[in-house]
């Protein structure tokens, strides 16, 4: 029996070789594996892949059209937006994610609170100030808030939105939500979440949570015009993808003060570059796309992955497929 190639692209923000190389260990017995830091790294190993396991590193037309033998894109993530579906649509070629898996879902919702709790708590101003002698109280003690009896917003009632739900009942918040289609009747029982149209959620909330996936559509959802409906006390999280939001627009209302502040743990373009005006915006606390990675994660994420990669190698129908 031929042994089916498998091509691991693991980009160095990523975790680079070393993370590819635990990820094709766990494929050694079903697969041979080559470990790179893009897909066009190696143009033979891509020609040859059957499968390609990927961590949110880009796999283009182009790498599509010199993978011949490909059938199957496997994202390590719930998002799918760095790979080009539209050319995997023409050649052929399943896409797919982890959605159906917790691996990461609950980590990302514990890092939306995270963001809220420091936005709320002013941490990173406290902090810093501590940290130079500085007792800030009084200056900060009119923006500290709380986020019992406040409007959480959710854009994207997923399996991530809706962890993140169930989380906000135990903050004794309100929840609603916005998406394209309305969740079953007894999951908004459930979560107590009601749904709404989104240029009211973004009235109305206290807090907007972005977990919405990044498509053509969704590409810049909150953009100058729509976070001009931001009440000025109110807070912006995105813990999905940064190209959710406009960043310049961002930055324009955090520094005329059109909003109180901002949590994000994803940017556009990953690693953010240097003159990214966010980085220095103020009201903002930042953290580097660490919402699905803890060791923990990181290990359920490669091992729904792989385990997705054999079932599709052994002859089953893949899970997740999204193309």
């Amino acid at each position: 029996m031929t042994v089916p190639n498998v091509l691991a692209v693991v980009p160095p923000h990523m975790g680079g070789r070393a993370a590819g190389t635990a990820l094709a260990a766990l494929l050694t017995e079903h697969a041979r594996v080559t470990v790179v830091e893009a897909a066009g790294e190696d143009p033979q190993a891509l020609r040859q892949a059957r499968a390609i396991i990927t961590a949110l590193s880009p796999v283009t037309a182009g790498h599509l059209a010199a993978a011949p033998e490909l059938e199957l894109v496997q994202c390590a993530s719930h998002g799918y937006d760095y790979v080009d579906l539209a050319a995997a649509r023409r050649q052929r070629v399943t896409v797919c994610t982890i959605g159906s898996s917790d691996a990461e879902r609950k980590n990302v919702a514990e890092q939306t609170f995270a963001l809220m709790l420091a936005l709320a708590k002013q941490l990173i101003p406290a902090h810093t100030a501590l940290a130079r002698a500085d007792w800030a109280l009084p200056r900060l003690q009119p923006s500290i808030t709380e986020l019992s009896g406040r409007m959480l917003g959710i854009v994207g009632l997923g399996a991530i939105g809706r962890e993140v739900a169930r989380r906000a009942a135990a903050f004794d918040m309100t929840v609603q939500y916005a998406g394209p289609r309305p969740a079953p009747a007894e999951v908004e029982l459930r979560l107590g979440a009601r749904r709404v149209d989104l240029d009211e959620l973004l009235r109305t909330s206290d807090y907007v949570s972005l977990h919405a996936p990044l498509t053509d559509r969704t590409r810049h959802l909150l953009d100058a015009e729509r976070l001009a409906l931001l009440k000025p006390t109110a807070f912006v999280v995105n813990t999905a993808r940064g190209a959710l939001i406009d960043q310049e627009a961002l930055a324009d209302a955090l520094a005329a003060g059109a909003l109180a502040g901002a949590g994000l743990d994803v940017f556009d373009p990953e690693p953010p570059t240097a003159g990214l005006r966010l980085l220095r915006a103020p009201g903002v606390v930042l953290s580097p796309h660490v919402g699905g990675v803890t060791r923990e994660t990181v290990v359920r994420i490669a091992l729904a992955a792989v385990q997705n990669v054999t079932e599709y190698l052994a002859g089953r129908p893949p899970r997740d497929a999204v193309s």
